[in-house]
């Protein structure tokens, strides 16, 4: 089914950024020649129906895909980078980015294979795809341009907020889409259709079928989502985390620490996100999920590090521990196994203290540095580098405030150091 809506032509116009607009329409009017059709698909058109506020551009040609981005390119001044294996390119330009890609139709040999693809029309095209609501298409070219192609009524699934897939076969052909159902539905705040959750349900085991790379991936862009939790929650309830491993099993108090995620550097994220899915882990069974999911070694070592740092918990609680002796307990963890810890730890005074290392303690430097101390009379080698230790405790447990404070407290250390060296000497 198609209609013919120029309003939403001129919405998606109005709503990207100039640069990026500008491209695009360039691109629209070098694809106007006969043997060309270009399209917006998926993604991008189901959320300027929502009225999103951000649009992704992917586009799809009836044609040669890689020759026109060239063309857009050479005509606005930017570089294309091509990838002819797959009949795709990207146009680079400042503040903006289109990608292009050959309409193509896929055929799954067996389940959790990669699809063998060929190119095809665009009715194949949306036919390969997800659910009904990223299997719409806007034209952008010729007297159709405006027209919304929508095959599999993705825009009434919209309307009633729905996830549906397209066949039966779909969680069959590739596992990975169950996990994309429910992202979705959190993100969006949709319900999965029942016919589609019936189909979920039914094919849980076919995530064995899917590689551990693959299956991580896909709880990383869990992690990016603004509603990681409730997609985490609704992964739960469905038994998608313990189909992917048994030790996926997050309580309602990693659920919570899930929900504070935005707290967390975007570079550590993934992996803290993967921590408190694995929190209550045994070693051995954490050990499994880290092979099953093909972990990182920077999220391999976070979820270590979170189960050696489970030992230090009551120890971290002692009320007459220094600043300086959690900084020595804490340095040598990773920072996302740390920041994990420091979400799901159910003692306060322990959460306090990991949180106050993050934020603060684990930055702290003496005011002295090596010349420094050095030119006080402390020789080189490892006599520094103790020096160097004892000034940082004393900063972090508020006995030295200022310079003369270190230098002191080096004069100090010396003082006692000789006494000894004497005896030894004699």
């Amino acid at each position: 089914m198609s209609s013919t809506t120029p309003r939403l032509l001129q919405r998606l116009y109005a709503r990207l950024p100039d640069e990026l607009s500008a491209a695009l329409r360039r691109a629209a009017r070098l694809a106007g020649p006969p043997g060309l059709a270009l399209y917006l698909v998926g993604g991008g058109v189901r959320d300027l129906l929502l009225g999103a506020a951000h649009v992704d551009i992917d586009l799809v040609v009836e044609g040669d895909a890689i020759a026109l981005a060239r063309a857009v390119a050479k005509e606005l001044g930017v570089r294309a980078v091509a990838h002819p294996r797959f009949g795709t390119a990207a146009v680079l330009g400042a503040g903006f980015r289109l990608d292009f890609a050959r309409a193509r139709a896929e055929r799954y040999e067996r389940p959790g294979a990669l699809p063998a693809v060929t190119p095809a029309a665009l009715s194949d095209d949306l036919a390969r795809r997800d659910f009904t609501i990223n299997a719409m298409a806007l034209r952008l070219t010729g007297r159709g341009a405006g027209a919304l192609l929508d095959p599999f009524g993705g825009r009434d699934d919209l309307v009633r907020r729905r996830i549906r897939v397209l066949h039966d076969g779909s969680f069959r052909d590739d596992a990975t889409r169950i996990l994309r159902a429910l992202r979705y539905a959190g993100r969006l705040g949709f319900r999965i259709q029942p016919g589609t959750a019936r189909l979920l349900r039914r094919d849980l085991p076919c995530l064995r079928t899917i590689s551990g790379a693959r299956l991580r991936n896909e709880l990383e862009l869990v992690a990016e989502e603004e509603r990681a939790r409730r997609i985490a929650g609704l992964l739960q309830r469905a038994g998608v985390l313990r189909g992917l491993h048994r030790a996926l099993s997050p309580d309602e108090r990693a659920l919570r620490a899930i929900d504070r995620l935005a707290r967390v550097p975007p570079a550590r994220r993934s992996a803290v996100f993967i921590c408190a899915l694995l929190g209550h882990a045994t070693r051995s069974a954490a050990e499994g999920a880290i092979a099953r999911l093909a972990l990182t070694g920077e999220q391999a070592r976070a979820v270590r590090g979170l189960i050696a740092l489970r030992r230090l918990e009551t120890k971290l609680s002692r009320a007459a521990l220094r600043p300086s002796a959690v900084v020595r307990l804490l340095d040598p963890y990773p920072h996302a196994a740390i920041e994990a810890f420091a979400l799901l730890t159910e003692r306060a005074l322990a959460g306090r203290r990991v949180r106050r290392y993050l934020e603060d303690w684990r930055a702290v430097r003496p005011r002295l540095d090596g010349d420094d101390i050095v030119a006080l009379g402390v020789p080189r080698g490892p006599r520094v580098g103790a020096a160097l230790t004892l000034l940082r405790d004393a900063r972090l447990d508020g006995r030295a405030t200022g310079r003369e404070d270190e230098e002191a407290l080096v004069q100090k250390m010396l003082t006692k150091r000789r006494p000894r060296e004497r005896a030894r000497g004699g």
